[in-house]
């Protein structure tokens, strides 16, 4: 239970026990199960939207977008949007290795952090909001919770070192082998198929449609992945700052990839 404890005392606000033992095996099954951690959030937030939606409480899309979000700021301690921001900022300053990560640690959030999180967040509320109007609002927002952590397996295997020696990307950096990114995968899958059609009407959930969001949900790790890497050459390695900004881009980017698969 100890890699359980870790992922959701990680990646949520959920107050669960503390884990006796962590060390590097711990983590990496923690990181594996991080798309389990996305259907969690998921139940909290998709499910009240859902009811916010078929109930017709008077809210428009892009209110009902809003309150998520901060929902979700909530449920997981703004940390993976602290993360992009301070990625922004190191990637934005034009330095490089113990330069650019001494701008990252630093407390305050610089200009390239302040545009980065204005202009995620209003894609991911138009985003959502557009998808709600469409019908699609529960399902798109409980399938970019699930994919968007299972990016973190994905971005903790060996091509991508620690860039520090202390902190959480020294603890998880490379601590997932090839079977557990496959056992990752095959959880977003599970979470994808029980959750979605939970929380989307069946007719519009036909055989091609389904191919697509499958697409989607691939081509939305993508991004996610590509950041790690820029910041593996930029950095010297990833830290926590780069997990959690791989967790933005690609909730976001699955956000957006699922309005055009439906």
């Amino acid at each position: 239970m100890n890699a359980l404890w870790l992922m959701l005392g990680t990646l949520t606000s959920v107050r669960v026990p503390a884990p006796t033992h962590v060390d590097r095996r711990v983590a990496g099954r923690a990181m594996v199960l991080a798309p389990l951690g996305g259907a969690l959030l998921a139940l909290f937030t998709a499910g009240p939207l859902w009811l916010a939606v078929d109930q017709d409480w008077g809210l428009s899309g892009f209110v009902l977008a809003a309150l998520v979000l901060g929902a979700l700021a909530l449920l997981t301690r703004g940390m993976h949007l602290d993360g992009l921001a301070d990625v922004a900022d190191g990637l934005g300053s034009g330095r490089r290795d113990a330069a650019a990560l001494v701008i990252m640690k630093q407390s305050d959030i610089g200009p390239f952090g302040v545009v980065t999180l204005v202009v995620v967040l209003l894609v991911q509320a138009a985003a959502l909001a557009q998808a709600i109007t469409m019908w699609w609002g529960p399902g798109a927002l409980a399938l970019a919770l699930v994919v968007s952590r299972g990016v973190l397996p994905l971005v903790c295997t060996r091509f991508f070192p620690a860039a520090r020696p202390d902190g959480l990307g020294a603890t998880v950096a490379t601590s997932v082998g090839t079977l557990g990114a496959v056992v990752a995968l095959g959880l977003v899958a599970v979470a994808g198929a029980v959750l979605v059609p939970s929380l989307v009407d069946s007719f519009l959930l036909d055989g091609a449609t389904l191919v697509r969001l499958a697409v989607a949900c691939l081509g939305a790790l993508v991004p996610g992945v590509l950041l790690a890497l820029h910041a593996r050459r930029r950095f010297g390695g990833v830290t926590g700052d780069v997990y959690g900004a791989a967790v933005e881009v690609t909730f976001t980017a699955s956000l957006v990839l699922t309005l055009i698969a439906a």
